[in-house]
């Protein structure tokens, strides 16, 4: 197994959750808030070279906000105020500048029978200067609870949104793969950055 095979099925292991920009929408009829530009890249290393993915399949299919009918981007930063926040990433979707890594990627995450990567907010609380939101993401099928330490932006009609999680490959039944007879091993450590921005409609 070629190293960048092994970077492959880290990736994919490790997220199903990286994304270049391809932009989402949710699914509610008007949405107070729409996705514009996304971008999730998981980052992770071996004891060879480093590696990333990433994807732009990503999709807002729910959001309610408290509040929404005055300032839909104030609402959306007060405590409570996001009732529903629900973001879903084909796993497909996930590549990487490696050739050869995408097949044993989506292999990795089992897409054949999860198709989706998902993500649903359950709390977005002050810290500090910045933001700590809580909730599940699911990959490969299994479900765990998550922080993401965010920073938000005004940006005219719009907040960027950008932040980072660690996640563990093996907490979602993902092996951290090896390659030429265990001289190559990957960690099953890996970051997770986003970048989002979300308009007002």
């Amino acid at each position: 197994m070629r190293l960048s095979a092994v970077t492959a099925a880290c990736a994919v292991g490790l997220l199903s959750v990286s994304t270049p920009v391809l932009v989402a929408r949710a699914v509610a009829a008007d949405p107070p808030l729409t996705l514009s530009a996304a971008r999730v890249t998981v980052e992770g290393t071996s004891n060879v070279h480093d590696w990333t993915a990433s994807t732009t399949a990503v999709l807002v299919t729910e959001v309610e906000i408290a509040g929404a009918d005055r300032d839909v981007l104030q609402a959306a930063l007060q405590p409570g105020a996001i009732r529903a926040f629900d973001v879903t990433i084909p796993a497909r979707g996930l590549t990487s500048p490696r050739e050869g890594i995408d097949k044993n990627m989506h292999k990795a995450l089992k897409v054949e029978a999860h198709p989706h990567i998902t993500f649903r907010l359950r709390t977005l609380e002050p810290a500090g200067a910045n933001y700590r939101a809580s909730g599940t993401l699911t990959i490969a099928g299994v479900e765990k609870e998550v922080v993401l330490a965010l920073d938000v932006k005004p940006s005219g009609n719009a907040l960027l949104v950008t932040g980072t999680t660690a996640l563990v490959m093996t907490d979602y039944g993902i092996k951290a793969p090896s390659a030429m007879l265990g001289m190559v091993k990957a960690s099953p450590n890996v970051t997770i950055r986003l970048e989002l921005t979300l308009a007002a409609s």
